[in-house]
């Protein structure tokens, strides 16, 4: 994917309704309505670049913001080409817990699932 392709950063990032009510969950616990998750890709991890999620309260230059039934998800200008369309849920099994993400513009991951390229 290309880093100007507007049409993949127009589309955002999807969280879905399991993820939202996770997050509201923990932000309730955090005793904070002021924050927004953000979600953002670094460099590093086996295949090149890895995901962050995490809690922030700044407004950044650039950012893409999208609100999903009151929960605010950021992301940075920089990431955001590399996560348009991407699905984020929420997975409460026997076998697995956690959020899990869904990127089309992943051409590969790593067997952990923490990385992509």
């Amino acid at each position: 994917m290309s880093v100007s392709d507007d049409t993949a950063v127009s589309e955002g990032i999807i969280l879905s309704d399991a993820a939202a009510a996770k997050v509201k969950n923990l932000l309730e616990q955090e005793g904070r309505d002021d924050l927004a998750l953000r979600v953002a890709v670094q460099p590093g991890g086996c295949s090149g670049l890895r995901y962050q999620l995490f809690f922030d309260e700044r407004s950044l230059d650039g950012d893409v913001v999208k609100d999903f039934d009151g929960v605010k998800v950021v992301t940075d200008r920089m990431s955001a080409p590399y996560l348009g369309g991407a699905s984020i849920d929420f997975v409460d099994t026997i076998e697995k817990q956690g959020f899990t993400i869904d990127n089309p513009n992943a051409t590969g991951s790593c067997a952990c699932g923490d990385s992509f390229n």
